[in-house]
């Protein structure tokens, strides 16, 4: 097998965990409630990160030509590091609580889908607070992906969206906004280092607003034991480790293409765990979703042209 064939399946498989943790969130809290599960999950992922950055983390005291760095530069670094793992932890608290809570309130297959828009809304944040361009393709896939939400989350004249569906909505702003953050800190921090401080970050302050607004047992945490092992070890341990290690032998723009089968995975698990089920018109508003997700990860035409060139 091929570097590049091992990477699309890795990558496929990440899209597959991904998908389905959709259920391992909503049926975690048959048992639990949203903060705990949340709290449990979080420091479980940030533990199981830990031997994934003694195997895949650089040598933080090297720098890139393999000198050492000085004490300044190290101390820099961990500043660095601590700052970009709270506020990507902060952001990613409110993403995930968002989405957590408005899954008791709809399926696990729409989630999947309302939750993708982020891949459209980067570019868009991007454009309104770091001004930059976005592509005209973009805006017609955030229109294209505004018909598909319609057609899936609204349904009968008072053009209301459902509780559930607003939430997860705007959970999907808070994780566009979490990729720029990301993005912003990646490339001058390690990113695996910075994930664990993350998630530990996230699952503390679930911990606070779990004893604050739940009565969190230890015989329903046990009880929700495969749905919180699946979303913590599986989901964010594995997944973003096959992440790491797919993208180094995958075209950028095919390993999102492959990532984004994660919400037709999250409708699939939906309807064969949960018996979820979708009206003809939800359905057609995932297809066009899809499309439109699709479509805003294609490289401009004039990248394709280049890359067709040479």
């Amino acid at each position: 097998m091929s570097k590049q064939m091992r990477g699309n399946t890795l990558l496929f498989i990440t899209a597959f965990i991904w998908g389905s943790a959709f259920v391992a969130q909503r049926t975690g809290m048959d048992y639990i409630g949203p903060f705990t599960f949340s709290a449990v999950r979080f420091i479980i992922a940030s533990i199981t990160l830990i031997p994934v950055i003694k195997f895949f983390s650089p040598n933080s005291k090297l720098n890139d030509d393999g000198s050492e760095k000085t004490q300044i530069e190290l101390t820099k670094d961990k500043k660095i590091l601590i700052k970009g793992g709270v506020i990507c932890g902060i952001i990613l608290f409110v993403g995930s609580m968002l989405q957590q809570i408005g899954l008791q309130y709809t399926t696990a297959g729409k989630t999947g889908f309302i939750t993708a828009l982020y891949v459209v809304l980067v570019p868009i944040i991007g454009s309104l607070f770091f001004h930059t361009k976005v592509p005209k393709l973009t805006w017609f896939c955030a229109a294209l992906a505004t018909v598909g939400l319609y057609l899936l989350s609204i349904s009968g004249s008072d053009f209301v969206i459902s509780k559930g569906d607003t939430l997860v909505f705007i959970c999907a702003f808070a994780f566009a906004i979490h990729i720029l953050v990301i993005g912003h800190f990646s490339p001058i921090t390690d990113g695996i280092k910075m994930s664990a401080i993350q998630f530990l970050v996230a699952g503390i302050l679930a911990t606070i607003f779990m004893f604050v607004l739940e009565t969190p047992e230890i015989p329903s945490i046990l009880d929700a034991t495969v749905p919180i092992l699946y979303a913590g070890i599986l989901s964010a341990g594995i997944g973003f480790t096959f992440q790491i290690v797919a993208q180094k032998d995958t075209d950028p723009t095919i390993a999102s293409l492959i990532l984004s089968l994660e919400s037709v995975f999250a409708v699939i698990a939906g309807a064969l765990i949960l018996n979820e089920t979708m009206t003809m018109r939800e359905i057609i508003g995932c297809v066009i979703m899809f499309i439109a997700i699709t479509l805003a990860q294609l490289p401009p035409t004039n990248k394709r042209k280049f890359k067709q060139a040479n």
